[in-house]
């Protein structure tokens, strides 16, 4: 309390106790895949196409992650981060001078003539005895990363810490270009090794190999389920994906490229997507995208639902079949997983409807066609037990046709019950924060209750609860009752809250009977 010693007016400002639930972002996607480059095992943000290019580089035979990528960007995704397994480090880096080991003895440069600098050319602008020298950056850093020193004589007059990743805020091109007035940096043809004055040389990493058209094995290009399983404390794999908390959707893609290739069998594959269901539980806070193996009829994708791969979870989703789309890196049409494509749709309903809003009835854009065409009769079979078709209407497009979840309970048969569940939660974990510490009396549980009360209303306004009126929505439970004394003592402070969320309307049923004119009776 502040003390009141002298006659005056005094201003204070308090707090007004009102502190507004945010709504969560529900449209971040995470796809674990393979890449000819790019950071291995480190989960990378990209926010459009340019930026997966500039990471881990364009479409590539054998592997379905850029094309899953674009089709997330293509249909309204706007950011995913970006996992790449398997492989080796040397692609993260590739054609590029990465740190050096020790320091490089300067080289020369005179005015006017290019020196190569691994795959660069640097060039002095004005005259003098300017050289540069290629040493370890301080700190840590990714492999990339570099220490670019020019010299005049013996006395360092510009000093830059750069990178060789093109598209980064530090690529060595860029930051010479902005800041130095005596070298200028430009790309050019790989180079294997880096000359010094005294003819001794540098070893600089390769440019990376083109992926295999048919790799094989599990260290390679195709991994096998352990590094997609990654663990939690290395950060690898789905581990890798715990940190970062603002995950929505979880995909694989590739992985029915190793199954294709004959890399890896169904049970590699089962073990693999048990593995993504069993992450996505854990979080609680996403949803697994699962893709069917290519090439199986409305038959055969029955009974490896229901008995070959057989899972019973509400934080999975199935899409089938496969769809085709064109594939710029062989001119031609292909057949990829609906996965990312899927993901995509997600987001794009999230921005345009809401979560609330089933998934469905909509357009997979980029879709030429479909592996197999689904007929009413044959989701008659498959969508009872939680196949989300993929069908083509004539006149209407290829559109997703299903949005139920992997789970055997009719509670949460709904995939937009599922997703909503989780915006809610993680929505009002994070906006109630405050609470933690403060005087737990009957104050504070009317505040708790005011707050996630005014949340809720305005989730009911906007359609994403049933009833007329809020009281039929939803209610909030805070007071003695969930808050007993020994529970006080305890130190917990305990709010119950219920939703009635709105389902889908699957089944659209008209019912027209005949009726005599301006009898108003109907026939028998």
């Amino acid at each position: 309390m502040p003390s009141y010693l002298s006659p005056g007016v005094y201003v204070e400002e308090v707090a007004s106790g009102s502190r507004p639930i945010e709504g969560v972002g529900t449209s971040v996607a995470a796809f674990v895949g393979l890449a000819p480059t790019g950071p291995l095992n480190e989960p990378t943000l990209v926010t459009n196409w340019s930026q997966y290019v500039a990471a881990f580089g364009e479409f590539t035979d054998g592997y379905y992650l850029a094309h899953s990528v674009y089709g997330f960007f293509n249909n309204g995704g706007s950011a995913a981060y970006v996992v790449r397994v398997g492989g080796t480090d040397e692609g993260a880096s590739a054609g590029a001078p990465a740190a050096v080991t020790g320091s490089a003895a300067p080289a020369a440069l005179p005015p006017g003539e290019p020196k190569q600098l691994g795959t660069f050319h640097v060039t002095a602008i004005s005259s003098g005895s300017l050289s540069v020298e290629v040493a370890d950056p301080e700190g840590e850093g990714p492999a990339e990363r570099f220490k670019l020193i020019v010299k005049d004589g013996d006395k360092a007059v510009e000093t830059f810490d750069v990178t060789a990743k093109k598209g980064g805020r530090n690529y060595v091109v860029t930051q010479v270009k902005e800041r130095s007035k005596l070298i200028t940096v430009t790309e050019a043809a790989p180079a294997a090794q880096l000359a010094r004055p005294d003819n001794q040389t540098m070893a600089l990493p390769a440019p990376a190999a083109p992926a295999p058209a048919a790799p094989t094995g599990t260290s390679g290009a195709h991994p096998g389920p352990a590094e997609y399983l990654g663990d939690s404390a290395d950060r690898t794999g789905f581990g890798g994906l715990e940190a970062v908390d603002e995950i929505s959707m979880v995909a694989v893609p590739d992985l029915m490229a190793a199954y294709q290739r004959g890399a890896i069998d169904l049970e590699a594959v089962k073990a693999v997507q048990v593995g993504l269901i069993a992450h996505c539980e854990l979080m609680g806070d996403r949803v697994a995208v699962i893709d069917p193996p290519p090439g199986l009829n409305a038959r055969q994708i029955r009974v490896w639902r229901q008995e070959t791969a057989g899972y019973d979870s509400k934080y999975a989703a199935l899409y089938y079949p496969w769809i085709k789309v064109f594939d710029p890196a062989a001119g031609q049409s292909r057949v990829i997983p609906p996965s990312g494509h899927v993901a995509g749709v997600w987001a794009r309903n999230d921005f345009e409807r809401g979560v609330h809003k089933a998934p469905a009835n909509e357009v997979v854009r980029g879709a030429v066609d479909l592996e197999l065409q689904i007929t009413r009769g044959e989701q008659d079979l498959l969508n009872p037990i939680g196949v989300n078709c993929i069908r083509a209407f004539p006149g209407r497009g290829i559109r997703v046709w299903g949005a139920r979840t992997m789970s055997s309970d009719p509670a949460w048969r709904y995939l937009n019950i599922r997703r909503y569940f989780n915006y809610l939660e993680e929505s009002i974990l994070i906006g109630t924060q405050w609470v933690v510490f403060e005087p737990n009396d009957h104050a504070l549980w009317a505040r708790i209750r005011r707050n996630v009360s005014a949340f809720l209303v305005n989730e009911w306004r906007s359609g994403a609860l049933f009833g007329q009126r809020p009281e039929e929505a939803y209610y909030v439970k805070c007071d003695e009752e969930t808050n007993p004394p020994e529970s006080v003592d305890l130190g917990r402070v305990i709010c119950e809250i219920g939703i009635a969320p709105v389902k889908p309307a699957e089944f659209v049923i008209f019912r027209l009977a005949q009726f005599s004119s301006g009898s108003g009776e109907l026939e028998e």
